[in-house]
């Protein structure tokens, strides 16, 4: 039993580290192809930068679809959200106070609320079909395309957008773009497959369902990209950049992560996953409203309201675990 425990730890271990390490080296390489060929930095920024912080969630998620694990990837998905509001934004307030615009607040919080509506009905009968992983996957295809268009009419005028399209990885050598993107596509499924795999380990191990698995350890190391994003935007105190990229992730977990896992397999859902975890996922982030909304000018998460949002998800973690033992 101690062996099994090792080799899985381990295995979550490595797998993290190849994920994290090849979803970079693909978005640094891909990022850089895509300027070589012309593509415009708010295209590259949008869509290839954009993906980046959710790829670990997509491509863990689609390989345990793939592999059968479905509570793992749709506890990946929910988990990951709960986590992005809860922990990175929770501690990066702490840190650092964060400001968010009002155009901010106009614009992703009504998205993401309409994406998590969409997710709630199609969850409602406790299964995601192919053709419910269609749908959300032409969903974010939908939303990639208003983005962009948006973006080259309000580019100037709103600094989100320009911060996205000016943060692009380093210009780099053409053989050098070649070899990380390929890197990437390689390693990221090896990555995934080794990630998934000691996560159904250490669920055997415990006693638990991979919902939990997914929900807590799965779900934190895949936020780690999202966590230093958040970290590296308050540092330079791009605030509504680091709030953005977390509402933008959380609908690319769910529109994507959900999607291309649902389209590989049909997915039966856990009823925990609908009256527990949806449900707290729809929880945090009316918090995170309540937490940023003002009658006039400039929202903000005060290290007050990160320690809420910290201390709402270490609860929600300890009640998920506290479940898993009272079950076992």
């Amino acid at each position: 039993m101690v062996t099994q425990l090792l080799i899985a730890t381990a295995q979550l271990v490595a797998g993290f580290v190849l994920l994290i390490w090849a979803a970079d080296r693909l978005v640094a390489g891909s990022s850089a192809l895509a300027q070589r060929f012309g593509v415009s930095p708010l295209v590259i920024g949008i869509t290839i930068v954009g993906f980046g912080t959710s790829a670990p969630e997509m491509v863990v998620s689609g390989i345990a679809s793939f592999e059968g694990n479905t509570s793992l990837a749709i506890g990946n998905a929910i988990g990951s959200n709960i986590a992005n509001i809860g922990l990175i934004l929770g501690l990066t307030a702490i840190i650092y106070p964060l400001s968010i615009q009002r155009s901010t607040m106009r614009r992703e919080f009504p998205a993401l609320l309409l994406v998590m509506a969409i997710t709630a009905l199609m969850m409602a009968n406790f299964a995601f079909s192919r053709l419910e992983g269609l749908v959300l996957l032409f969903s974010l295809a939908g939303l990639i395309a208003f983005m962009v268009f948006y973006g080259r009419r309000h580019l100037s005028e709103d600094p989100q957008l320009a911060h996205l399209a000016a943060d692009l990885p380093a210009k780099m050598k053409l053989s050098t773009a070649i070899i990380w993107t390929l890197a990437g596509i390689v390693v990221l499924p090896v990555a995934a497959h080794i990630l998934v795999t000691g996560a159904v380990s250490l669920a055997t191990w415990a006693g638990v369902s991979e919902a939990v698995i997914g929900l807590t350890v799965v779900a934190l190391g895949t936020s780690l990209p999202e966590l230093a994003a958040a970290a590296a935007s308050a540092l330079k105190k791009e605030d509504d950049l680091a709030i953005g990229n977390i509402l933008g992730s959380n609908i690319f977990n769910l529109l994507g992560v959900l999607g291309i896992s649902a389209v590989i397999a049909p997915l039966a859902i856990e009823p925990d996953l609908v009256t527990r975890d949806l449900l707290t996922m729809f929880l945090i982030t009316g918090l995170l409203a309540v937490l940023v909304w003002r009658r006039v000018g400039v929202g903000q998460i005060t290290r007050m309201g990160g320690f809420v949002l910290l201390g709402f998800f270490v609860a929600y973690q300890a009640i998920i675990i506290r479940s898993a033992l009272f079950a076992h």
